[in-house]
């Protein structure tokens, strides 16, 4: 498995694809990241056409168990960020 693409090959990547400079790409990367924080910490869900839908889910109060000490204890009601992976980009990586 190779390393996964860095900040700054993803930001000379884009600048490629959209044929502009680094520092355009780098604040369009930007300002994606952001609106995607912004909406899922909101409660809403963002779908990235072509990659995948990301969405905020409740989890509810729940048992675990410590591994180290097999002791069972109450985990508070958290939230968990889930992504979907859109079916033509499966498609891409399996066909």
């Amino acid at each position: 498995m190779s390393k996964p693409m860095t900040k700054t090959q993803l930001v000379a990547a884009l600048a490629e694809e959209m044929g502009s400079d680094k520092k355009t790409a780098s604040g369009a990367l930007d300002a994606i990241a952001s609106v995607v924080t912004r909406e899922v910490s909101s409660g809403g869900a963002v779908t990235l056409p072509g990659i995948g839908k990301v969405v905020c889910r409740a989890r509810p109060e729940r048992q675990v168990r410590n591994p180290a000490t097999g002791e069972t204890m109450m985990k508070a009601a958290d939230k968990v960020v889930k992504v979907s992976i859109a079916k033509a980009l499966k498609e891409s990586v399996n066909g």
